[in-house]
């Protein structure tokens, strides 16, 4: 297939071989434990159940915003004094705790039972318990678990964690097969679906399912595209299983999402004609629609803050699509081989960092003065009393980004904090 896009090959200009600062100090960033807030929308009969503390729960009930009344499926068993003392069995007492939420919740088909921060410190083995749990509740519903502490790991990695804990329990099949790994929002995923269809490109499956009882089955005839930057474990445990991954960018905005869609024509031998048949409509209007924001970005320099790991393939669609200066851009960790594409398209010279030194990049961004600075939630309100303009990094993941349709929406959420700032200023 010969190219239909103007993307560098991997390896060739950008930022491939440019140097990257590497920070280690203290880190500003949510815990794994976050990641639940998407997950549980997106796997309709599964439920995370955080063994913690309350400080677990508050941070959940928090960022998810639930209500009272709601029927959420995610909820934390509490660790008191007595089970962090050793006083009480806290394996008797997760047990228990299963048995009377599987019992309320016959709707449940997949547990999650996630580690926390002082489940890892009791050395609770949540591993052998969902082992145990899931061989007594057989067949109606499998348990698995993962870890989501913050102690060592930033908050998308939480997905990373859950989706790598699944891959050992997906089927097996020698047939060909694309399989889509990230959770996007269910619309983006029916987008992409009808692309694929478009393209002839089938049968295409998504990790993780909607469903627990539809998980997609894998084998060394399957090829993955990771929708995700930050899939670093399943996209490991994707590989042992004997499955391929499509080498891409990742599908941000138009450029993105056409190097990703090419990625998996090329695999399937789709010829040119035929994808830019398919991507024509979508692709001419998703370029209209950006050229609406253009104007308010162009120019504009943005500071990147280390916390979701999207920060390498946004600052290439701010910068390449809509204009705007990389003062830094800094990630919590940077796979090299899953961001090769990326790293090769950024404008050359861009400043990397790779980890965090909180006070240090604070220094440096306070002293750069940038428009806007991508960062935690934590960070957000004393850069804004400095009188800079900031983004929340974590409205990213609970918004849909990826693919054609939704590019202007994502250049849309960069420029609502100067729409913010103006309106204050009036």
């Amino acid at each position: 297939m010969t190219a239909v896009t103007n993307l560098p090959p991997a390896g060739i200009g950008g930022c491939t071989d440019a140097p990257v600062r590497f920070e280690r100090g203290q880190r500003e960033v949510f815990c794994g434990l976050t990641g639940i807030i998407w997950l549980h929308r997106k796997i309709q009969d599964a439920f995370f159940l955080v063994v913690g503390s309350r400080t677990c729960a508050h941070l959940i009930q928090s960022a998810a915003g639930v209500m009272i009344f709601a029927e959420p499926r995610f909820a934390t068993a509490i660790l008191e004094e007595r089970d962090l003392a050793g006083m009480a069995d806290a394996n008797d007492e997760l047990d228990r705790v299963v048995g009377r939420l599987l019992e309320r919740r016959p709707d449940i088909k997949l547990l999650f039972l996630v580690g926390s921060c002082p489940s890892e410190v009791i050395k609770l083995d949540l591993g052998r318990a969902a082992q145990r749990l899931s061989r007594e509740f057989s067949p109606r519903v499998r348990v698995l678990n993962y870890s989501g502490s913050g102690i060592e790991t930033t908050f998308t990695q939480g997905e990373d964690a859950c989706l790598a804990a699944m891959v050992p329990e997906l089927p097996a099949t020698e047939e060909r097969s694309l399989l889509v790994v990230g959770a996007l929002a269910d619309i983006v995923e029916d987008q992409f679906r009808r692309i694929f269809d478009q393209l002839g490109i089938g049968p295409v499956h998504f990790l993780p399912p909607r469903s627990s009882r539809d998980l997609p089955a894998v084998g060394p005839e399957t090829r993955y595209l990771l929708a995700q930057p930050f899939l670093a474990d399943t996209g490991k445990a994707l590989d042992d299983r004997g499955c391929q991954r499509l080498a891409a960018p990742f599908p941000l905005g138009v450029e993105g999402t056409m190097g990703w869609l090419e990625a998996a024509a090329s695999a399937w031998g789709v010829t040119a004609d035929r994808f830019a048949e398919a991507t024509r409509a979508p692709r001419e209007r998703a370029e209209m629609a950006l050229a609406r924001y253009r104007d308010g970005l162009a120019g504009k320099r943005i500071f990147f803050f280390p916390d979701s790991q999207l920060e390498i393939p946004l600052a290439r669609f701010l910068a390449r699509e809509m204009g705007m200066q990389l003062v830094e851009v800094g990630t919590p960790y940077m796979h090299r081989q899953h961001l090769a594409h990326e790293l090769a398209m950024l404008p050359s010279g861009t400043a990397l960092s790779e980890g965090q030194d909180v006070e240090k990049q604070l220094d440096r961004a306070i002293e750069a003065r940038p428009d806007m600075i991508v960062c935690g939630l934590g960070l957000a309100n004393p850069l804004e009393a400095e009188g800079l303009t900031t983004k929340w990094s974590i409205e990213l993941l609970f918004s849909p980004i990826q693919g054609f349709e939704q590019a202007a929406d994502l250049a849309e959420l960069f420029t609502r904090p100067f729409n913010r700032r103006a309106r204050l200023m009036v």
